[in-house]
């Protein structure tokens, strides 16, 4: 007597069991509708950074390519979780902050996803650029946008005076070779933070790169990022204490250039080590 393997079967209603992959993810995205709304809305009344629509547009991109590959039945395991974290993100409406309760429902369409994937398609590139989709910009701002600053101030400080200037921080701000200069909000690195992650999930999901590599390249991303913004604070900062100060749009220029580099070297150090997997396999 041969047992056979369980399958999940979605033959309950008429006619599901015909919808692609892509219905029912549109489907899931669909009955978590309170949360999309709640992030339009922050959306729209510029309460946050529109840069969401990147990742949001990204993402779209990504599906559509990937579409003829999903599966026709979903992994049970997975859509079971999915559908439990559905059901938590539609409860915590009630008890948790609505930015939070966008997380759960964030992390419920990315196990929905898991669930219909392709076996050799990565997961967490999909449910990064979904986190990256949800603004979340201004409240990375308020939490974290002061340590970051201290951070920065900190490093640039250092590194001047390994340079020889006179340079010394007081909380967010620097005095150097007697000028005070501000490290605010921009300065932070926030905006750098989100580009870098941005960069590394969407380099991931474009070439397929496996989960577990991805997972070993947050960390050296988050690096990158933080060598990045002191960079372009050391830079500011010396040339705005000369006498003479910086015009508004050399300030804009060094800036739009460090953050160019940071993310050029993300994208291409992000999926290096599977393209030298794959020459490897090539020659064997």
């Amino acid at each position: 007597m041969h047992s056979q393997p369980y399958r999940l079967r979605l033959t309950g209603t008429p006619g599901l069991a015909a919808l692609p992959a892509g219905a029912w993810l549109a489907l899931h995205a669909a009955a978590l509708w309170p949360h999309v709304r709640w992030a339009a809305g922050r959306l729209l009344d510029g309460s946050d950074d529109p840069l969401g629509l990147a990742a949001l547009a990204l993402l779209g991109l990504v599906l559509v390519r990937m579409a003829p590959r999903l599966r026709a039945a979903p992994r049970p395991g997975w859509f079971v979780a999915s559908a439990v974290m559905t059901a938590a993100a539609t409860f915590s409406l009630w008890a948790l902050p609505p930015l939070a309760a966008a997380v759960l429902a964030v992390l419920a369409l990315s196990l929905a996803f898991a669930a219909w994937r392709p076996d050799d398609a990565p997961w967490l590139p999909f449910a990064g650029l979904a986190l990256l989709a949800l603004p979340l910009v201004a409240s990375l701002q308020f939490y974290a946008g002061y340590p970051l600053r201290l951070l920065t101030a900190q490093l640039s400080t250092w590194a001047l005076q390994l340079a020889g200037l006179e340079a010394a921080r007081s909380g967010a701000a620097m005095t150097v070779q007697g000028q005070l200069v501000i490290v605010d909000a921009p300065c932070s690195g926030v905006q750098l933070v989100w580009l870098g992650y941005f960069c590394a999930c969407a380099a991931a999901a474009w070439v397929g790169l496996r989960d577990a590599v991805l997972l070993r390249r947050l960390p050296v991303v988050g690096l990158l990022v933080l060598s990045g913004n002191v960079l372009r604070n050391t830079l500011l900062v010396a040339l705005e204490a000369r006498p003479q100060g910086l015009g508004e749009a050399a300030h804009q220029a060094i800036g739009l250039g460090v953050t160019a580099a940071v993310c050029a070297a993300v994208l291409v150090w992000t999926p290096r080590e599977q393209e030298k997997e794959l020459r490897h396999a090539d020659r064997h």
